[in-house]
């Protein structure tokens, strides 16, 4: 297995493992963060109902012109500020953060603080 292979196949075991743990309900939905090299999104899920109440990515309209670039800190905390605003307009104030297997650091990171300071509670 060469290692692009296995740093990918390490990140799918932490992802799985994480969530076996972590779990969203109705009252304390998940925030799920998924990041690639180029942008970060980020999703707000009931598991219970399997419903996605509330999304941001640094390629939703509402970012794509106030952003520098869509894949440094800053663009992920925007992008947790504009998730987080959308949370509390479905009508949710805390969350479960789900950071996806990846180290809270760098983006992931950025973008809590962002939601953080935007509202939610986690």
């Amino acid at each position: 297995m060469d290692k692009t292979k296995a740093k990918a196949a390490a990140l799918a075991r932490r992802q799985r493992r994480v969530r076996g743990k972590v779990s969203g309900s109705a009252e304390r939905p998940r925030l799920r963060v998924t990041r690639s090299n180029a942008n970060i999104y980020a999703q707000v899920i009931d598991d219970g109902s399997g419903r996605t109440l509330a999304s941001a990515s640094t390629l939703d309209a509402d970012l794509t012109g106030t952003l520098k670039s869509s894949s440094n800190s800053d663009a992920a905390k925007a992008v947790g500020e504009l998730v987080a605003r959308r949370a509390i307009e479905a009508g949710v104030t805390e969350v479960v953060f789900d950071r996806g297997g990846r180290l809270y650091h760098g983006r992931v990171k950025s973008l809590a603080e962002g939601a953080r300071g935007a509202g939610l509670k986690f």
